[in-house]
């Protein structure tokens, strides 16, 4: 069945010259064919860099008809963004919420889940129908100069993001340690080895060995429930918004947002697909394709739900758990890993640290890649270059020395002595202000006729995507405006 489907993809002989810059001034060489370009993985084979199998994305009538197995294989790059929306810029945004503000945010878990839903559909959308990543498709549509500035903020964010989820899973392994290992000297072999994992294997092996990490995750689930929280308190703060005008809150609900439809996100989720479709040989880069099927789409839509629904679960309950444990007991402001750790005491006691450790631990392997390559692909993209997570750093050298200058920046931030904590969410709140330009061009892009055809965002779509905007600009707006009124 595979090789029916990969029918389309060119498996002859290399054509014409390397078409990777760097490549071809250093040493030019033959474009190699779709076989030798791509990274064989032995431990992953038959998988596309989003996990699914590598003819191509599953639909749901396959998935029916395969079972169980069909049913996994249907979670691709939905189920990763989900989980890399899991951070350790989220943990700790969340744990920090939860010990200053209890369960007074609470109810953003619900409110973000339609929001970041509808926007994760949105980018996957337009990739599905244009055959092509948001770096191209935008460039098509908007001046330039403006989607370079664009960019230019994701970027930026992301190379802050970097260096916080850096310095947060090496100071878990500083709480591993006991102390033993110093933070900072855990800072570049974490780097080395994240760079490594990408250089050589596949993205489908890396998802494969450190998404079962991220399940220590909901140990704050269970953390919850051990910690015997206000029942009625609870309710009241899920289902009715709390809203406050003090700078503090203000920040903390922008760092929300900000961590929960984070940028690098949108770029990630449409670059995802694209790599699937290049599985099929149902698109080709930077020319991409024009139409989309129905049942590609169905696929995608179940996949994005299920790892919203998966991020938001783990986001509501870090929360809650934080705000029983911590808040409850006077502690409202977390400066280290070992103070977040301790909101998972009432289920691990002294083995809290361990629970939390290997859960930042993790996320940040999981999520640090992903970060690092968003930023890649949405630059190369912009530039009209080519490379994947899924090629040759031998034949694609300029992605891979874009995704090494994300990281080592990242890398040169941690020594700048940045308390890991702190930064987690600074970092969380600088998303949330670079997200709302960005997004209202995506909005855009996917509202319009000629571009998007049929299959142009339609009422309910356009409310959730404007909705989420409109949410994020008013409280960038509004941090600003109590940031200025305070000073």
């Amino acid at each position: 069945m595979f090789a029916s489907k990969r029918s389309g993809r060119r498996r002859g002989g290399p054509k014409g010259t390397i078409k990777d810059p760097l490549r071809a001034r250093l040493k030019p060489i033959p474009e190699p064919s779709d076989e030798a370009l791509v990274k064989h993985d032995t431990a992953s084979p038959g998988l596309a860099a989003g996990g699914t199998p590598a003819a191509g994305r599953t639909t749901l009538d396959e998935a029916r008809r395969k079972g169980l197995v069909g049913w996994l294989q249907l979670l691709g790059p939905g189920l990763i963004t989900g989980a890399s929306d899991d951070d350790p810029s989220g943990i700790g945004t969340y744990a920090q919420v939860g010990s200053q503000f209890g369960y007074g945010l609470l109810w953003t878990a619900f409110f973000t889940f339609p929001l970041m839903s509808a926007v994760q559909e949105l980018c996957s959308r337009i990739a599905l129908q244009t055959g092509v990543g948001l770096g191209i498709a935008l460039r098509r549509k908007f001046p330039t100069w403006l989607v370079g500035f664009a960019i230019a903020g994701l970027l930026a964010a992301n190379t802050f993001n970097v260096g916080a989820d850096l310095g947060a899973v090496a100071a878990a392994g500083e709480l591993l340690s006991g102390g033993l290992v110093k933070t900072l000297w855990l800072i570049i072999p974490v780097a080395v080895l994240i760079l490594s994992l990408q250089l050589f294997v596949s993205y489908a092996t890396i998802f494969k060995i450190f998404k079962w990490l991220t399940l220590a995750l909901f140990a704050y689930v269970l953390t919850a429930f051990f910690a015997h929280p206000q029942l009625l308190a609870v309710i009241k703060a899920t289902l009715i918004p709390h809203l406050e005008l003090s700078r503090d809150f203000v920040m903390a609900l922008v760092a929300v947002l900000g961590t929960t439809i984070s940028p690098y996100l949108f770029f990630w989720q449409a670059s995802s697909e694209v790599d699937e479709l290049k599985a099929t040989g149902a698109t080709t880069p930077l020319t991409g394709r024009r139409g989309l099927r129905v049942k590609e789409l169905q696929a995608a839509r179940l996949d994005i739900f299920i790892g919203m629904a998966f991020s938001n679960v783990v986001m509501y309950f870090i929360i809650l758990t934080s705000a029983a444990v911590l808040h409850a007991h006077g502690k409202t402001n977390i400066e280290t890993a070992s103070q977040a750790a301790a909101a998972l005491a009432p289920l691990a006691g002294p083995f809290a640290f361990v629970l939390f450790a290997v859960g930042m631990i993790g996320s940040g392997l999981l999520g640090i890649p992903i970060l690092a390559a968003s930023a890649s692909y949405a630059l190369k993209e912009f530039l009209g270059l080519r490379g994947d997570l899924a090629s040759k750093p031998r034949y694609r050298p300029t992605f891979y020395i874009m995704l090494a200058a994300a990281t080592g920046a990242g890398v040169v931030m941690n020594f700048m002595h940045l308390d890991p904590i702190r930064a987690l969410f600074v970092t969380a709140v600088i998303n949330g202000i670079v997200a709302p330009p960005l997004l209202i061009l995506i909005i855009l892009l996917g509202a319009d006729r000629r571009i998007m055809n049929r299959y142009r965002s339609g009422r309910l779509s356009l409310v959730l995507t404007g909705t989420a905007a409109g949410m994020m600009a008013v409280a960038a707006i509004a941090l600003l405006g109590t940031t200025v009124a305070g000073a």
